[in-house]
């Protein structure tokens, strides 16, 4: 890791609870329009951080399977592998009539990024009509520069028939 990834990184670390309490108290505004979560699609919830805790066996004696694939808050862009990984999860649950609460922190980008590559997979989108699909139902997801490339790139990739 770089010494501005570690910056990065850092700086994340010690804004996400700032961060998150300012994404709870604009959740709880009377009349806000950043609900928690939408439905996406048939299988897909797109959402920020499940508040609730339960512990790992709770979550597991309901039958909760979990996939964490990291990628640092406020700056990180998920890696071209972990969007293969996540969406294969999804895919895999969705065959299962399953649905998967795909969340982030705020729910706006890095886990809007792993959406977008879902629908592209999905339905052979290109990573702008993946974007704007999911912008007409969360309209405050912030899909930044980087993240556009590695959806780019994931499509390149699901064209030519490459998994990583």
């Amino acid at each position: 890791m770089g010494v501005l990834e570690a910056l990065s990184a850092g700086a994340a670390r010690l804004l996400f609870y700032p961060s998150l309490l300012y994404t709870v108290a604009r959740a709880r505004l009377p009349g806000s329009r950043r609900p928690w979560f939408h439905r996406i699609d048939e299988v897909v919830l797109l959402g920020a951080l499940p508040l609730r805790g339960r512990i790992r066996r709770e979550w597991e004696a309901m039958g909760v399977e979990q996939l964490r694939l990291s990628t640092v808050d406020l700056t990180g862009v998920p890696t071209l592998e972990n969007l293969h990984k996540g969406v294969e999860f999804i895919l895999r649950h969705r065959a299962h009539g399953n649905s998967v609460y795909v969340h982030c922190k705020a729910g706006r980008s890095r886990s809007a990024t792993m959406v977008a590559a879902y629908l592209i997979q999905l339905h052979h989108w290109s990573p702008q009509e993946a974007i704007e699909a999911i912008a007409k139902i969360r309209p405050h997801i912030l899909i930044r520069h980087k993240q556009v490339q590695v959806l780019e790139k994931f499509h390149r990739n699901m064209i030519t028939g490459r998994t990583a």
